[in-house]
């Protein structure tokens, strides 16, 4: 995935602007004092370091466990909790320190000096400040770039997800880390796990399941299956905690959304072709009642301040409102035909319905039930996303995105709307687009990515910029529709500064954290014990590549080494005499193979010709232990221009 015009080392990305102040503490920081695996008092600040299962909080933290990471940060003389910090923390193996007396912290703030570099290959297990950028392509697949981490110029293309079928729609479920997209051709939900971004299971969600929901408790999903005939037309619930279909219910002809009263009481499923509004009742997974809203309601939203459900026709032009608590149509406003998507304002104030045959977006007050602005949107407008303090509509018809200021809403005021170009081509020339939207707010206030079909191109913006800062491109693969995978810490009550993280493997973890303000770096501890539940590796070898190699020179031969390791004994292992190796230049050029030679104790050795200066991939494979390519994990390096006189220093491994 390609960055074009890319800011020297993403200094424009708002998360990067963070690691780069923390960057500077860290080089200031005074010299980290003993302290203790979970508590640390330093420069008027005290923190408390915690990390327990999500799910058996009382049991000791196990591999494969979602763990709660918390710390606490109040101030050292009042004991008051300290709020609006923005902390940095990362989690790493710790064999890397281990056996160094005295010399821990030192060897903590070399590490989080490489994290901060940004160099793939330099990056920890777990890092508590990242968000990772993924993308539902038009084939059969899911590009997942990290933008902050370069290659020589080049964005790094964090994982490549392959799905069974091309995906529709999309729902992050935060709570256990997981991601769910629905193929309606292979009449599924794909489960991916957001760690590592691989699929780890489907589950049967019913014929052509189009659009999927979270309801606000994420107990359940929920799936519009736009099947042909009646009976198979409803929607699918899936039990969030079991990954297992918990019913089906026939709701009624046609495409279907959903929205949820904020107890998650009631949910909401429109019927396009029968012109109705079923309203499901939660608990009972079971149809309540019909609520005829018009000849065709395209989409809906809950204001949890009006406490009101919100209908949009676009055939009749027609706003329903309904009562939620009385399950009953409390008003119809008269707008406009052509009416398509609907949604509330974040903060419950204003319904926005965007009209296309119009070329407008109706401001619809909840309070009063009353049409109060018209903001003029051209070309065709069609899809609606917020921010904090943005409203962004796309239009078929144009590559300019339309920004509405959400602070000029309201009656009797003019609200702002600014645009920018994202690309050069307009939407609808890419042909079939999905539901899922194309905009999506990063993982900080104030930005967002956007997706152009047209061109296959995700654009970085920043609001109060003119125009896009950066751009993605993902080669082979067109990108319809975007969303943002957090990860960094967030201020969950006053002083507390917690994340979710999946355990990767047992053992004993650094826990690196950073203050900018005071400036504060120290490291925690914390061990994951072996979960007897997990089934082991079941590959004959494993591999371990020199570390010495990772930073070379371009310009010719290096000669790379690497063990290959009986899993089993953790020795390595001699004697394989039809190893080779695959490398190749990020982001996939002058793909080439090698043979290997044993060099003695189970050290192997390969010929590799870094040509070219940047980042190399290199990939060890075994035929007759049926080890192809990829099955064992993959080597970084990065090979740097060559000095302009030559280096006398032999190139070893």
């Amino acid at each position: 995935m390609k960055l074009q015009r890319l800011p020297k080392a993403l200094a424009l990305v708002a998360l990067l602007a963070l690691v780069v102040r923390l960057a500077a503490a860290a080089e200031t920081a005074a010299p980290a004092d003993a302290g203790s695996d979970h508590r640390v008092e330093r420069n008027g600040v005290v923190v408390q370091f915690s990390a327990k299962p999500v799910e058996k909080a009382t049991r000791d933290l196990m591999e494969g466990d979602i763990a709660d990471v918390r710390f606490r940060i109040s101030d050292e003389a009042s004991g008051q909790p300290v709020r609006g910090l923005l902390p940095g923390a990362w989690m790493d193996m710790a064999q890397v320190i281990q056996g160094r007396a005295g010399s821990e912290q030192k060897s903590c703030k070399d590490k989080v000096s490489l994290y901060l570099k940004g160099v793939v290959g330099m990056r920890p297990m777990v890092d508590l400040n990242s968000y990772f950028v993924v993308l539902m392509n038009n084939d059969a697949s899911i590009s997942v770039v990290d933008p902050l981490v370069s290659m020589a110029g080049v964005t790094s293309t964090f994982a490549t997800t392959v799905l069974k079928r091309p995906g529709a729609d999309w729902a992050r479920h935060d709570n256990t880390r997981r991601l769910f997209v629905t193929m309606p051709k292979a009449g599924e939900v794909a489960v991916i796990e957001t760690d590592n971004f691989k699929v780890t299971g489907s589950v049967p969600a019913g014929k052509e399941p189009m659009r999927i929901v979270l309801q606000p408790d994420q107990r359940y999903l929920w799936v519009g299956n736009n099947a042909a005939e009646g009976k198979d037309s409803g929607t699918t619930v899936i039990d969030t905690a079991s990954l297992k279909p918990a019913g089906f219910i026939a709701t009624g002809a046609g495409h279907h959304e959903f929205a949820f009263t904020a107890d998650s009481k009631y949910a909401f499923v429109t019927n396009r072709n029968d012109g109705t509004v079923s309203v499901i009742d939660v608990a009972s997974r079971s149809k309540v009642k019909d609520l005829k809203t018009g000849s065709l309601p395209l989409s809906l939203d809950y204001s949890a301040l009006s406490r009101r459900l919100y209908v949009a026709d676009g055939k009749d032009g027609v706003v329903t409102v309904i009562d939620t608590e009385k399950l009953a149509v409390a008003a119809r406003v008269a707008v406009k035909p052509g009416l398509g998507p609907l949604k509330v304002t974040p903060d419950g104030r204003f319904a926005l319905v965007v009209n296309t045959a119009e070329n407008r977006v109706h401001v619809l007050d909840t309070a009063s039930n009353e049409l109060v602005q018209e903001v003029a949107i051209p070309a065709q407008p069609y899809q609606l996303t917020y921010s904090k303090t943005f409203a962004f509509v796309r239009a078929l018809g144009s590559e300019r995105v339309s920004m509405i200021n959400l602070s000029t809403l309201g009656k009797g005021k003019t609200a702002t709307v600014q645009s920018f170009a994202a690309g050069e081509s307009a939407p609808r020339q890419a042909g079939d687009l999905v539901i899922a939207d194309s905009v999506a707010a990063a993982a900080n206030e104030g930005t967002v990515f956007v997706v152009n079909p047209a061109d296959g191109t995700t654009y970085y913006y920043m609001e109060g910029m003119n125009a896009p800062t950066s751009n993605y491109r993902v080669y082979g693969s067109n990108p319809r529709a975007v969303t943002v995978v957090d990860r960094s810490l967030k201020e969950v009550e006053p002083g507390v500064y917690a994340g979710r993280v999946r355990m990767p493997v047992a053992g004993k973890y650094d826990v690196a954290f950073m203050l900018e303000s005071p400036q504060l770096l120290h490291c925690f501890s914390v061990q994951a014990t072996v979960n007897p539940s997990i089934a082991r590796p079941t590959d004959p070898l494993a591999v371990e590549f020199d570390e010495r190699s990772r930073h070379t020179t371009a310009g010719g031969p290096l000669a790379l080494r690497f063990k290959l390791i009986d899993p089993a004994t953790r020795l390595a292992k001699a004697g394989i005499k039809d190893a080779r190796v695959l490398y190749y230049l990020a982001p996939g050029r002058g793909r080439s193979e090698v043979p290997v030679k044993e060099i003695g104790g189970g050290v192997y050795e390969a010929q590799v010709d870094l040509a070219q200066p940047g980042a190399y991939y290199v990939y060890v494979g075994v035929p007759s232990m049926k080890l192809g390519y990829g099955k064992l994990p993959f080597f970084t390096l990065m090979a740097a221009p060559p000095a302009s006189a030559p280096s006398s220093v032999a190139r070893k491994g």
